[in-house]
């Protein structure tokens, strides 16, 4: 997509090119704003290289003002929920339709346009959230400290030589390592209870503030191994870091991160075109060449990427992740604040 390339490159040489606010909190009114009907208010929890060209984008081709307020998923989500009588949001750009689920009254269902073309094992059947790209949980390690036949699957990390030595932020805060929290769970069969709590017990207190912190703990080698998304990951490897992907043997997840239309949203129009944006062909062929996974069936997968045929891939159960939320981040808590292994 020639223009949103080139305004990914303007960003990259410092130009910019319009006028969309952003910032980890309100960003506040401009004199230069539009009329209401011509603005829209986004809370994201995309990095800004995500977030950034699709934005401009969309205020390009639609004259539409968009606002944007980034955080973490679980931070926003929250805010969306104690905003509920009097939303100051339009739409949640971000986070896995897992945790989209859990605050699913705080949205209302929408089918974007072009749903046909998106692919079925992506669709939200009532339309709660718009998908926006398929994300398989990976892990990485550092190649200067493990070798490919140290790290091959989730029970890996439950053993006893990697204590201390693993890479995982807060799955309250982060929901990609919820996601990776309830898929390990789901792989590695057995007492969920038992492996909830002998992971929590391999972290040995260390819990990294955010998902951000994961790579960069592998890399340089303050940590051995780390969980995170197969996007990010490869980011890292072609930028050269000293870490190495594995897509575990006992199964993984490819839940898609999404987007949805916060109930009672001043600009409710205005969002569901931004909704229809994330899913179209242009935006969708810019995600696979930031080593996403697009959902719809018409655009490739970046080749550098295995294909989905081969990998080994988890029903992930999404309804009970959904009802299991909040008993999972209770249990987790209570485990890694120091329950002693039995």
């Amino acid at each position: 997509m020639k223009k949103i390339r080139g305004l990914a490159l303007g960003l990259a040489a410092g130009v910019l090119l319009s006028g969309c606010g952003a910032g980890g909190g309100d960003s506040g009114p401009s004199p230069f704003a539009p009329e209401e009907r011509d603005r829209l208010v986004v809370y994201t929890s995309h990095k800004e290289e995500v977030w950034w060209p699709i934005v401009r984008e969309f205020e390009e081709r639609t004259g539409i003002w968009v606002d944007v307020v980034t955080g973490g998923t679980n931070e926003l989500l929250e805010r969306i929920a104690q905003e509920a009588e009097d939303p100051a949001a339009d739409v949640m750009f971000g986070g896995g339709v897992d945790s989209l689920e859990v605050y699913q009254d705080c949205f209302d269902p929408y089918l974007c346009a072009g749903q046909e073309d998106i692919l079925e094992r992506y669709r939200s059947e009532d339309g709660l959230w718009t998908p926006f790209s398929a994300l398989p949980v990976v892990l990485i390690y550092n190649t200067k400290l493990l070798s490919a036949e140290e790290v091959t699957s989730w029970r890996d990390l439950l053993l006893p030589q990697l204590r201390g030595k693993i890479a995982f932020a807060d799955p309250g805060v982060s929901g990609s390592c919820f996601t990776g929290l309830a898929t390990l769970l789901q792989a590695v069969g057995g007492s969920q209870d038992d492996a909830l709590r002998q992971f929590a017990y391999n972290l040995d207190g260390r819990e990294l503030a955010s998902s951000g912190n994961i790579l960069t703990a592998v890399s340089d080698g303050s940590c051995w191994v780390g969980v995170t998304l197969e996007e990010s990951a490869w980011k890292r490897v072609t930028a050269g870091d000293s870490i190495a992907v594995v897509y575990p043997q006992d199964g993984t997840s490819a839940v898609p991160d999404g987007s949805a239309l916060i109930r009672g949203a001043a600009h409710p129009d205005n969002a569901k075109r931004f909704l229809d944006f994330t899913v179209s062909y242009e935006v969708q062929q810019l995600l696979s060449e930031q080593y996403r996974r697009p959902v719809r069936g018409d655009v490739e997968v970046n080749p550098a990427l295995p294909d989905s045929s081969e990998l080994t891939l988890l029903d992930y159960d999404l309804d009970w992740s959904r009802e299991n939320h909040d008993a999972i981040l209770m249990s987790w808590a209570f485990y890694l604040d120091g329950e002693e292994e039995s």
